[in-house]
């Protein structure tokens, strides 16, 4: 009790020898406001009577537990970044605070916090006295906001949204206005989701929300639309390049990592674009086209924006068909995998060959994997898929080492989707089993965000794929985020710099600082450096130079069938023998 004492002296000027000896717990007790004492790691350790009738919680459900149990989701992250600020300067916070009853109503209260000392002066706990303001509040324009206003982000909820824009179309067309609708999707958010938890996808919404928000003028409106969709309405706006540069803005804004309770998140967006008048003249005409758009994008790569156009009812249209194809190519195994080699740069032996899948519909024709693995990530059906290619690769194995006795390693591209799988190495392992083939004989492809996606969880599958026998590559490097000091600790074999820093290794000097760094690093981890997209005798000589180990392109070979793989390094032997004659 004697905390609570210290607390209401300091933030009453009373003096400590006005106090009768039992006055601590007869003010702990019967006062109105409520108390809250936590420790130094802001745990509750005390709570008053009145703290229980406001809050709706009783004292041994909130014992132990962090003051955020209150938190009404309405603050941003900095109020409290700011709180804490003038605690740890002034001893001492007092204001206005919007929390939380158990209930879920959402309350205002008038809070003062104070850091209690010891004789020391050293800080031992915080008392937080709160006074609830509800009934004290003309707080009808306030209920109202909370009505219209999303308790998470802040942003307008879909009611106020719609209100709004209705109200704006019906201006709109009395003095010809002009309007842009962004219909905003984040891209695997169901991933951080799973992978992170509810609480830390809440926090990248609210973080996500107040990024947007300062991006945008006062007459715009942002608007949480529902789960991690966002809307976002240009007003008046002059031309549809207006709406472009705001989209571009976002994915940009959206791009640079989120820093959220100790972890590192990437994420990115796909927007669909409509316009007012253009587009419809109705609100339920402009977020469908603008919805319609926002799948367009997402279907087609993903962290970009689409305008609406007409002939998205035809990509529509194309979209159910394949996902009707794309199921029967799966149960039916109708894929065919092509085989690129991997090239030695110094000894000129072929030392593997990357599979890469090749789909021909009868229906759709030849569609390209830069169209239907995305598809098969948004629909689900990507973990079939990918089994489904594991599958065909292992069959190709043993047909081509039953007939020629090949023994080069085979690289398979693992899916992010799929490696997230709780099971995946489990049922990774079942395949192999099945289809009779040795680990030992394949390398997994995973691209740098994959493995950066969940650190820990990343680092225990590696070393149980490692433990079966499997090599371990990094492919794409160089366009993620990749942390030196994670990257150590991952059990890998292998990085594959990245064709979009090969291309112009020769005409731009930056990238061949990078792909010099890269290769340097990956020396220094005693990890093989493999370059993709290499097609000129120039970028060879150049890679060769700065160290790299083994080259992938069509400087020697496209992708090629299965049954074109015997013919091929037979010629390959014969044109290294006369090379080496010379």
């Amino acid at each position: 009790m004697v905390l609570v004492e210290q607390a209401f002296i300091k933030n009453s000027a009373i003096s400590i020898s006005k106090f009768p000896k039992d006055l601590p717990e007869k003010v702990f007790t019967k006062v109105s406001e409520g108390i809250m004492v936590t420790d130094l790691q802001k745990r509750i350790v005390h709570v008053n009577p009145a703290f229980e009738l406001v809050t709706g919680y009783d004292r041994e459900e909130v014992l132990g537990l962090s003051p955020k149990v209150l938190q009404s989701g309405i603050h941003a992250q900095d109020f409290y970044q700011k709180m804490w600020a003038k605690m740890n300067t002034d001893g001492e916070w007092s204001g206005e605070i919007w929390n939380r009853r158990k209930n879920g109503e959402i309350y205002p209260e008038w809070l003062n916090i104070t850091a209690i000392t010891d004789d020391k002066g050293m800080v031992r706990n915080y008392c937080g006295i709160f006074s609830d303001l509800t009934d004290r509040k003309s707080s009808e324009d306030e209920l109202k906001k909370m009505a219209l206003t999303d308790s998470l982000t802040g942003a307008s909820n879909r009611y106020d949204f719609t209100e709004r824009m209705q109200q704006l179309i019906k201006t709109s067309k009395k003095y010809e206005l002009s309007h842009a609708l962004l219909f905003l999707d984040l891209d695997r958010f169901k991933q951080i989701n799973d992978s992170l938890g509810h609480d830390m996808g809440d926090l990248l919404l609210m973080n996500v929300a107040e990024r947007i928000k300062g991006l945008l003028k006062n007459k715009d409106i942002l608007a949480r639309y529902g789960g991690d969709e966002f809307v976002v309405a240009l007003t008046a706006i002059k031309h549809p390049r207006e709406a472009a540069n705001m989209a571009e803005k976002i994915i940009e804004v959206l791009e640079t990592p989120f820093q959220l309770a100790g972890e590192e998140i990437y994420i990115s967006t796909s927007i669909g674009i409509s316009l007012y008048p253009i587009d419809g003249m109705t609100l339920d005409d402009m977020l469908r086209k603008a919805d319609k758009a926002m799948y367009f994008a997402k279907q087609n790569g993903r962290n970009q924006y689409c305008f609406y156009f007409e002939d998205l009812k035809t990509a529509s249209k194309r979209l159910v068909l394949m996902e009707a194809e794309l199921r029967k190519a799966i149960e039916n195994r109708s894929f065919n995998m092509h085989y690129q080699p991997k090239v030695d740069i110094s000894t000129q032996q072929v030392t593997g060959f990357e599979s890469l899948i090749r789909w021909e519909s009868e229906k759709l024709g030849v569609v390209s994997p830069a169209e239907f693995i995305p598809f098969a990530e948004e629909t689900g059906l990507i973990i079939s898929l990918s089994e489904a290619i594991i599958e065909s690769v292992c069959r190709d194995f043993v047909e081509l080492n039953s007939k020629n006795s090949l023994n080069v390693p085979i690289s398979i591209n693992i899916s992010s989707l799929h490696f997230q799988q709780a099971n995946f190495v489990a049922s990774l392992k079942a395949i192999f089993e099945k289809m009779n083939c040795r680990p030992s004989f394949f390398e997994l492809e995973l691209t740098e965000h994959t493995i950066m996606e969940n650190v820990v969880e990343t680092t225990v599958k590696l070393h149980e794929l490692r433990d079966l026998g499997f090599s371990i590559a990094v492919d794409d490097f160089g366009t993620g985020y990749s942390s030196l000091s994670y990257l150590s600790r991952f059990p890998i074999d292998q990085l594959k710099v990245d064709g979009s820093f090969v291309k112009e290794i020769v005409s731009i000097k930056e990238n061949e600082f990078v792909v010099d760094a890269i290769i340097n690093l990956a020396h220094s981890l005693r990890l093989t450096v493999v370059a993709e997209g290499v097609e000129t005798t120039e970028q060879v000589e150049l890679l060769e130079e700065l160290g790299c180990d083994m080259i992938q392109g069509y400087i020697y070979s496209k992708a090629m069938a299965v049954e074109e793989l015997p013919a091929f390094i037979e010629i390959w032997n014969i044109k290294q023998q006369e090379r080496a004659s010379i």
